[in-house]
């Protein structure tokens, strides 16, 4: 994997900019005091400048039929000289779209943070591509806007890995956690709506022994769809990596998961990585079958010595963690741990 440019920390007082690259969701007028809700928090608690991008809040109507607004908010907010940090406002399923709009020596004359999780994926992707690392990680509205409070665990890995310069280091799994659906539909949901959290039971090695370290690369499964797109990834971004996986249920069934280390395994990618850590599985079953199609698969392909950590805090769960794409970071099988060996930020 190539070696990435880190982008500058956080600091009171910087601009972070709002954007809406997959879904116009945001602005939608049922869902604005979502919005509101987060962008004071980011405030309040950060000591944060929120600024809102051009076109990001004109709603889900106009935003699905102009992926060139949504590209050109993204340009705006990498090419303004105030802006520290670009967040997304939530996921979807449609940002490929934004690709052939975006000037990436843009991005790569302005490097900066930018955070999001789902399919903000294939903007990181265009990213690491031209060499800036981003982090997959904290949605404004799904994470920082929740209504029950935004989660000690979630906000602590945001602290950490955006406003401090120093090694990440070990990451220990959340106390407890929610599969349970999100809250965005009106404000009265705001006082009334509260989602319920389980106790958390930790990590699972579904395989593996040792010590293994790697750079961080990944995101959701539909990775393996890309690879007749300019941001799909090559047999060399997997050498020695820790590839990081998660996604909704209902691409993330057992057989689904089998077929994606399939597809692993056939494009010849199973044997250069090093190790997988996935995300905790948006729903309230166990693991147990995606992690008997997970062994049987790596088995097939001789790969039955792959550690595999199961359940980490990333992707569509809460609280989370974010992943800066090509750090380095550590699967210990003994320990069943996982640790960024580095800062995700200068």
């Amino acid at each position: 994997m190539q070696e990435l440019i880190k982008p500058k920390h956080l600091s009171a007082g910087d601009t972070i900019a709002t954007v809406s690259p997959s879904h116009g969701l945001a602005g939608d007028a049922n869902v604005r005091w979502k919005y509101d809700l987060a962008k004071k928090r980011l405030e309040d608690l950060f000591g944060l400048s929120v600024i809102t991008a051009p076109n990001s809040m004109r709603g889900s109507e106009f935003l699905e039929k102009n992926p060139q607004a949504r590209a050109e908010d993204l340009i705006w907010a990498f090419e303004n000289k105030n802006v520290k940090a670009i967040i997304a406002n939530t996921g979807g399923n449609d940002s490929i779209k934004l690709l052939s709009f975006i000037n990436t020596e843009i991005i790569r004359n302005n490097p900066k943070i930018f955070i999001g999780y789902s399919d903000t994926m294939n903007i990181h992707l265009l990213c690491y591509k031209v060499g800036l690392s981003t982090f997959y990680g904290h949605n404004l509205l799904y994470t920082i806007g929740e209504a029950n409070a935004f989660h000690s665990y979630s906000e602590k890995w945001f602290r950490k890995t955006l406003f401090d310069p120093s090694l990440i280091g070990i990451i220990e799994p959340s106390s407890d956690w929610t599969f349970e659906c999100r809250d965005h539909e009106n404000e009265n949901r705001n006082a009334s709506y509260k989602r319920n959290y389980y106790p958390n039971l930790g990590y699972e090695l579904i395989q593996g022994s040792g010590i293994v370290t790697g750079r961080l690369i990944g995101g959701h499964t539909e990775i393996m769809e890309l690879e007749n797109e300019k941001i799909a990834l090559s047999s060399e971004d997997f050498e020695n990596a820790i590839l990081f996986i998660e996604d909704i249920p209902e691409f993330f069934s057992p057989k689904q998961v089998g077929n994606f280390f399939i597809w692993l395994g056939i494009k010849d990618f199973l044997h250069k990585l090093n190790g997988v850590i996935i995300g905790k599985i948006c729903e309230s079953g166990g693991s147990s079958e995606h992690s008997n199609a997970i062994r049987k698969v790596c088995g097939e392909f001789g790969r039955s010595d792959l550690p595999v950590l199961y359940g980490l805090n990333f992707g569509h769960t809460s609280p989370m963690f974010a992943l800066p794409y090509g750090a380095i970071a550590e699967i210990n099988c003994e320990m069943k741990s996982f640790a960024i060996l580095e800062a995700g930020v200068i």
